[in-house]
């Protein structure tokens, strides 16, 4: 087993509300994550508030392949959350995401993404898993501020 951390900031002129609830409702992710092809809510696994399985299409070479995994929500107030997604074979990639108000109506939205991975899949798993979520940045702060004020 190998496992890597990277991390990644989004700036976005909105309310820590709407922050938070961008980053947490997986079902709209569908649209942000260049990955995800489907979002199934199911009941949360013990001791999680909400679940998820999410489908994603995932490239090696010129093959396109689906893979379906499941992320449980294991903590969310205010300020910040915790997912844990898991996927077969024994990897995981636990998400730790803080929503900070800043001056002027920007919001500061820190992620932590850990990947842990069985060490013959784990470079393709960090790579696709790390460039993904930079995307994801991206498009959540075109998101965050194309949406009218709250």
């Amino acid at each position: 087993m190998r496992e890597g951390t990277f991390q990644y900031t989004i700036q976005a002129r909105c309310t820590p509300e709407r922050a938070m609830r961008t980053v947490a409702e997986l079902d709209r992710h569908r649209e942000l994550h260049p990955l995800i092809v489907a979002v199934r809510a199911v009941p949360p696994a013990p001791g999680a508030l909400r679940g998820w399985l999410i489908t994603d299409r995932l490239a090696c070479g010129p093959f396109r392949f689906p893979i379906t995994y499941r992320v449980d929500l294991l903590s969310r107030d205010d300020h910040q959350l915790v997912m844990v997604a898991r996927q077969r074979p024994a990897t995981t990639v636990r998400n730790h995401t803080t929503v900070t108000p800043e001056p002027d109506g920007l919001v500061r939205i820190d992620v932590t993404i850990t990947l842990a991975a069985p060490t013959p899949l784990f470079g393709y798993a960090f790579r696709q898993a790390r460039a993904a979520h930079l995307i994801l940045a991206t498009r959540t702060r075109a998101a965050l501020e194309a949406e009218p004020s709250e």
